[in-house]
């Protein structure tokens, strides 16, 4: 199997590609910038989300395609479109005209980042984006159900909290994942056999989750890490977060801060 990483020389892929090795000989690496740590088993390409033609090429002899690529930050709305929104799209018509089967996508917990932190959301939580991010995140989300449908992709969404080594606030208590925990993850998109679309949450084991993960543990997800492990260090050497900004008490964090108008209250509202 020939798995595909778009964004692969950025944080999230390069900490993936890692743990993805120790199971798949066989990675293309598409990015923008050329990509030289390259480890026995990749290979890379240059090259842009944008460019339809350029992804068609690169998928081909492909199974799968991880989506990572994209604008990463609440910039301004053109590169929210260029990144997530025509960038998502090309992936999903290019696994379609390459014969691609599976596209796994990298959503973020931003879609619902405006809900209150004392929910506990399932899949079918309707939308709340936090930002330009989160808003065109949900679109990628939503163009992945219309080419399982209209085209008969597998494709599985992962709303990622935060991955890295450990938790490093109160908040990624809640929304942290390890990187096998996420590696375990794509492993489900990559290979579940009944997968036709699911939207999953990419979280560990943690106690204080703003999330019910139901439909990730139905596909077989048992993550093996836990945040609490790290709650003592967090709690003992992080400040407590300003509780007159919008985003302590928002799932979403300082994303929800940028540009917030009136009152907290009204995210309390729906």
């Amino acid at each position: 199997m020939t798995i595909l990483i778009t964004g692969a020389g950025g944080i999230v892929g390069r900490g993936l590609r890692r743990e993805l090795l120790l199971q798949h000989k066989n990675l293309r690496l598409f990015g923008r910038h050329e990509i030289t740590d390259l480890a026995p088993g990749e290979e890379a390409i240059v090259g842009d989300i944008v460019d339809r033609s350029a992804l068609i090429k690169a998928m081909t002899g492909v199974s799968a395609v991880i989506h990572l690529a994209g604008c990463t930050t609440d910039a301004g709305i053109e590169e929210q479109i260029s990144g997530n929104i025509v960038g998502a799209y090309n992936i999903y018509e290019a696994a379609r005209a390459a014969g691609v089967e599976r596209v796994i996508f990298a959503s973020s917990h931003h879609v619902l980042g405006y809900y209150p932190r004392r929910r506990r959301l399932n899949s079918d939580a309707l939308v709340r984006p936090d930002s330009r991010y989160g808003l065109t995140k949900a679109f990628g989300e939503q163009a992945g159900a219309l080419f399982a449908d209209k085209y008969g992709l597998r494709v599985l969404c992962i709303r990622i909290g935060y991955v890295d080594d450990k938790p490093i606030d109160h908040r990624r208590l809640s929304i942290w994942i390890s990187w096998r925990d996420l590696a375990q993850l794509v492993n489900i998109g990559l290979s579940h056999p009944s997968l036709r679309y699911a939207v999953v949450y990419g979280v560990s084991d943690n106690a204080r989750s703003f999330f019910d993960n139901d439909v990730a543990h139905r596909l077989g997800y048992r993550p093996e890490d836990r945040a609490e492990d790290h709650a003592a260090e967090v709690l003992a050497t992080v400040p407590p977060e300003d509780e007159t900004k919008v985003g302590t008490h928002v799932i979403g964090g300082h994303f929800a801060n940028g540009e917030y108008e009136g009152p907290i209250d009204r995210v309390q509202e729906w």
